[in-house]
Order: C-alpha cells, then sequence, then structure tokens
C-alpha cells in the first residue's frame, strides 16, 4: 500500500489516520456521485466513517489502514479478492475498484459482502488521479493528491457546489483556470445531464470540442472581464442545455469559474445573485493550495471571532483582508435551534453554508462565522447611512432560508431567529453591534420577544424586561418574601392564583379582559385576586407592589 506523501510531506503537518475527523460513506458517495463510482454492496452500512484515502499497487503487498477509502489502482476480477480481504482486517471504509464485467462484479459483491467491507465499482472513464483528487477533496483531507495540482482546494468545494444548486435550482460544477473540475454538486436524475456535463465529470475537464464552440461564442472573454453572471443559451444541437457562468476572481486574479446547468425545471428567480455569492465564498478557498488556504482561513477566523469577541483590535482584520476599517460595520446574529429535527452536524453545516453564501450575495464582504449555537455576519464596509429596514430585510432572507433548510418537509418547523446589531460608524464597533444582537437574541430565546427577525429599536421595551428578570432572578435577597409564598401556595395546592393575579395586572386591573384572557368567569378572577391579597398580606391597591408583582410572578418557575 502506498500512501502517497508519506515520506515527502512536510515536516509538521500530521497524517490523517485512526481517530481523525472525517464523514460517513453516505456523505462521500453524495460527494462523489454516480458519474464517478458506484455503490455495489456496504454490509456494515454507510454510517461508516471514511477519514483517509489509500493506493495500493499491484507490485506492493496489500495492505490498508482504519477508515480509509482503498483504491485498487491496476487489479481487475478476482485479483482484487486480496483488496478485498486485506480492507476488511484492517477495518477500511471501502474499497474501489475498476470492474470489467457482469460475472467480476458479482464475484466481488459475493467477497465483499462476506468479508464485510463496502465494494465501489469505478466506471472505466474516470481516471484514477481524478478519483483520487475529488475524495480527497470530499474528505478535506489534508495530505497531497496523487497529481501534484489535484485535490488542493478545501473539501468544503462539494458543500458550496450542493448549496449553489439548491439556491439556483440548477446543476453545478466548480472548476479552476484550466477548465479541470474541483467539485460539482448531486443529481438525482441522470437525464437532467447534458453531454459538456457529463464529460466534464468522467473526463475531469471539458473536452476540446464544447472548449472551443464557447471561445468562439465569447465565454471566456466576458470571464475574464469582470465577475458578471455570462448566460449561454440552450444548443439541442450541440447536446447543450442552457447554463449560467461566473468567475470565481480575488481582486483581478481569476481563480476559476462556477457553472449551473438548467435540468428539468426552470433556474430559479434569483439564480443570477446566488451564483455571485458562491463565486465569492469560493474565491477565499481557491485563493492558495490546500495547506495555504488552511492557513488563511483558520487565520481570517481567527481574526474575525477576535473583533466579534472585542478581544483583537479590527484594525489586525482590516489589513488582513484589505478592508477600510473607517466604514461603518454591522452584526447580524442568529440563533440556530440546538437540538431536535433536522438540526444534525451535517445539517448545520450546510445551513452555515448556505447562509454565506446567501450574505456574500447580498454584501461582497460578507464575513460569516459560528460560535456555539449562533451564526454571526460582520458587515463591514457599508455605505454611509444605510437604513437599517434594508439590513434587517437581508436578516429576514438569511434566517427564512436557514428556517427552510432545518424544517425538511414533513418535520416539525424549527425557526431560527435573527438580529441586526447597532450600525457601528467604524469598524472597531463589531463588539459593540455583536454585544447588541446577543441581547436581542437571548430575549427571543427566552420567550420575551415574539418576532423572528428585529433591531433593538423596535424590540427595546421587551428586551429591557428580559434583562430585568434575569438581574432579579439572580438576586433572590430583593425578591419580595409575600409573592415567593404565593408561588409556593400555588405549587403545593395545585393553585392559579399568581397567575390570576399577573393577569390581572396586565389587563390594568380590568377584571372582564383578564377573565377572558384566562377563560374563567370574572367572578372566579375577582375571588382569586382578593384570595392572594388574603394570604400573603399584599396590598394591590399600591402602585409600588404592583410593579414587584408584575416582575417577580414573570420570573420562570424555579427561579
Amino acid at each position: 500500500m502506498k500512501h502517497v506523501g508519506s515520506d515527502n510531506i512536510d515536516a509538521g503537518v500530521p497524517l490523517p489516520g485512526p481517530g481523525a475527523a472525517g464523514i460517513s460513506l453516505r456523505q462521500l458517495l453524495m460527494s462523489l456521485g454516480e458519474p464517478v463510482v458506484e455503490l455495489q454492496c456496504a454490509p456494515a452500512g454507510l454510517d461508516v466513517e471514511a477519514v483517509d484515502v489509500g493506493l495500493l499497487d499491484p507490485e506492493d503487498p496489500p495492505a490498508a489502514r482504519p477508515g480509509e477509502l482503498v483504491l485498487a489502482i491496476g487489479v481487475r476480477g478476482r485479483a482484487a479478492i486480496p483488496a478485498l480481504r486485506a480492507a476488511a482486517a484492517a477495518g477500511a471504509a471501502a474499497v474501489a475498484v475498476r470492474i470489467d464485467s457482469p460475472a467480476q462484479r458479482d464475484t466481488l459483491r459475493d467477497f465483499a459482502e462476506q468479508a464485510g467491507i463496502a465494494l465501489l465499482s469505478v466506471r472505466r472513464e474516470v481516471r484514477w488521479e481524478h478519483l483520487d483528487a475529488l475524495a480527497r477533496a470530499a474528505l478535506g483531507s489534508g495530505r497531497p493528491a496523487l497529481a501534484a495540482e489535484a485535490g488542493a482546494e478545501e473539501g468544503d468545494l462539494f458543500a458550496l457546489a450542493q448549496t449553489t444548486a439548491v439556491l439556483t435550482g440548477g446543476i453545478v460544477s466548480i472548476e479552476d483556470t484550466a477548465n479541470r473540475i474541483l467539485a460539482y454538486s448531486r443529481s438525482a436524475d441522470s437525464d437532467e445531464i447534458d453531454d459538456l456535463r457529463r464529460l466534464t465529470i468522467l473526463g475531469w475537464q471539458g473536452p476540446e470540442p464544447y472548449l472551443s464552440k464557447l471561445r468562439e461564442w465569447g465565454v471566456f472573454q466576458q470571464l475574464r472581464a469582470g465577475d458578471t453572471v455570462v448566460a449561454i443559451d440552450e444548443h439541442p444541437e450541440l447536446g447543450l442545455r442552457r447554463r449560467l457562468v461566473v468567475a470565481i476572481r480575488s481582486g483581478e486574479r481569476q481563480l476559476g469559474t462556477i457553472w449551473v446547468q438548467e435540468g428539468a425545471t426552470p433556474l430559479t428567480e434569483r439564480a443570477d445573485q446566488a451564483l455571485l455569492g458562491a463565486a465569492r465564498v469560493a474565491a477565499l478557498q481557491l485563493m492558495r493550495r490546500r495547506r495555504s488556504v488552511s492557513s488563511e482561513l483558520r487565520l481570517t477566523q481567527n481574526l474575525l471571532s477576535g473583533v466579534l469577541e472585542g478581544t483583537t483590535g479590527a484594525q489586525s482584520l482590516a489589513g488582513h483582508l484589505g478592508l477600510d476599517p473607517k466604514r461603518p460595520a454591522a452584526v447580524l446574529g442568529f440563533a440556530l435551534p440546538g437540538s431536535g429535527p433536522g438540526s444534525d452536524e451535517l445539517h448545520r453545516e450546510e445551513t452555515l453554508s448556505l447562509m454565506a453564501v446567501h450574505a456574500a450575495a447580498r454584501h461582497r464582504s460578507a464575513l460569516t462565522a459560528a460560535v456555539d449555537e449562533r451564526v454571526y455576519v460582520l458587515l463591514p464596509e457599508l455605505p454611509r447611512g444605510v437604513a437599517p429596514a434594508t439590513l434587517l430585510g437581508w436578516a429576514r432572507e438569511l434566517a427564512e432560508a436557514a428556517t427552510r433548510h432545518l424544517s425538511p418537509s414533513g418535520l416539525p418547523s424549527v425557526a431560527v431567529h435573527g438580529a441586526l446589531g447597532e450600525v457601528a460608524p467604524t469598524l472597531s464597533g463589531t463588539a459593540a453591534s455583536r454585544r447588541e444582537a446577543d441581547r436581542i437574541l437571548d430575549a427571543m430565546v427566552a420567550g420575551h420577544v415574539d418576532a423572528q427577525v428585529a433591531d433593538l429599536a423596535q424590540v427595546r421595551a421587551q428586551v429591557l424586561l428580559a434583562e430585568t428578570l434575569d438581574l432579579l432572578a439572580a438576586a433572590p435577597s430583593v425578591r419580595d418574601p409575600r409573592l415567593t409564598a404565593l408561588l409556593a401556595h400555588d405549587a403545593e395546592h395545585g393553585g392559579q392564583l399568581a397567575p390570576s393575579v399577573l393577569a390581572w395586572l396586565d389587563a390594568f386591573g380590568d377584571v372582564r379582559e383578564a377573565a377572558a384572557a384566562l377563560h374563567i368567569h370574572p367572578n372566579t378572577l375577582r375571588y382569586r385576586v382578593r384570595r392572594a391579597e388574603q394570604l400573603t398580606s399584599l396590598d394591590l391597591s399600591r402602585p409600588e407592589e404592583r410593579v414587584l408583582a408584575m416582575l417577580q410572578l414573570r420570573l420562570p418557575p424555579g427561579a
């Protein structure tokens, strides 16, 4: 077994191995797709974790490592059985083999089933270095691919391609400047794929006859000229369906392209906008080779987190990304549900990618970071005098998109709440903007604000009340013991005196209105209020006692 790069990898770069973070076999197959490999069997199921890629040379003794996708190069039919046996014994995730006939397929499938190892068949048009590069990109492995330039970009490109496909309603591929495919979205129906996409995936790059036509139509010239979306009409005589393409750029330098092919249904109304956002997100991933990009992204995320928390100066982030620190900035905060249907880790990662694309489509310099159960979008370099209503509209779009993504059809809705922090005059006000967004989100999560998206001006009273209750909950010594006794009486006797008093106070003493809210007779409410006063010696005719009661009776049970 040859583990490529194990002899010459740079010092200090760890090799993935047992215990390394990976993805499930199901996720790997969803990324690679049917055009490249086909699942023949998976005796242990599709939740087996894949962490790395191993290349099995026929001249070497068969061997494998736990969690590897083993590429059995140069062997066919029964000759692949030793590779299957070694992979099963080592606890590998799967073995990929080129199969030439149904008889070979049946033989290998039967052996793999008995050995308990997943078997993938590789299509004859696919080159091994192509599969190696795509698999490493999907796994996010930090080791070099078989070809020097292959698979060097971040594995997140597959997630980005899939996110862009959802937003555009099309079939997406991401290519470098040499028209070599780097990642692509899944397609449930192979009939939707046209000849250009099929040949590009199988051959790892666009076929020359089609590329010549694109050059003839001036497509590449338009892409070099700027970052506008270029539309290409359908050409049935060439086997081409309608598609959109945009350049991935870093300043004046073009890093690649994102293509969206129209399938059985038309592209979405905002496909152009989503494509622009995807190109801006992809640019961060393609600026350097894998290790450089990883270092770049880690540095950016560390600086961004520091600026959001107020522990890092805004100038550091501005200098790193070339931002103007003197222009206005604001933070959008989002509270994601922590558990429940639709909130698994894979779904959450896809949601973060989706929100990053939406934000970048709306604002070129938008930066997205996840912290615990919340997602923050920093909007630097805002126009002076930008209307909060505009930013609230962006926040609402992101919250609604994330809610849809986290609430699959047929499952209960899980609302994503959004908040706009203050628009700071300069980037140095980022931490203050984030704190304001958190204040609103805290009140929303606690149930004191019923809006899905808001800024402080809209919900100031609710937020201040929530914060006052937090202070009261943390300081039992400042509570009225008579109200504590009233709550204890209700708990002991199963009574409803405290809720009745609070409803009466909320209705400003209007007995009929309060009784209607509680679905009881007005006389019953009058009796409960009098009974509460008798039991506790409260005098609810006094305004200060009414204020205390309205606050303390709003505390959550057990506070």
